[in-house]
């Protein structure tokens, strides 16, 4: 009998404060991750300096690929990181917003954090967990 294992998909993710403080992660749980950044569920540094806004992600097949793309992030300059993010996000949207059920309720965030404000900050129609790039 053969076993089939449950494909996988690994995301490296870029968070920003409102003050710019930027910070890259890997997950295979994106949208649960982020919004367990976003409650401060741990004392770390998203939570001490309130990076909880995804501004960018990549999603992997391999774990091994996604920890050393976020390994390469890593040791970018900002700069580059900023034009990364500007490449495909340029209005630094929260793209997590409304994506997890109870964070529609918290009504944390500010600007673009609605889909119409989305929708008019980016000229595209909701960007929600929708804006990534594939990987294998």
């Amino acid at each position: 009998m053969t076993r089939y294992r449950e494909r996988r998909s690994y995301c490296v993710y870029i968070l920003g404060s409102l003050s710019g403080t930027l910070y890259i992660g890997v997950t295979s749980r994106l949208e649960t991750r982020v919004f367990q950044h976003k409650q401060h569920s741990f004392p770390s540094f998203t939570s001490k300096y309130d990076v909880d806004r995804l501004l960018y992600w990549e999603s992997y097949d391999d774990v091994h690929k996604a920890i050393g793309r976020e390994k390469q992030l890593k040791g970018w300059r900002r700069e580059k990181k900023v034009a990364l993010i500007a490449s495909v996000n340029p209005h630094w949207v929260d793209l997590s917003r409304g994506s997890h059920p109870l964070t529609k309720e918290t009504g944390r965030g500010s600007d673009a954090s609605t889909a119409s404000a989305r929708s008019q900050a980016t000229g595209q129609v909701s960007l929600s967990m929708t804006l990534r790039r594939e990987h294998n």
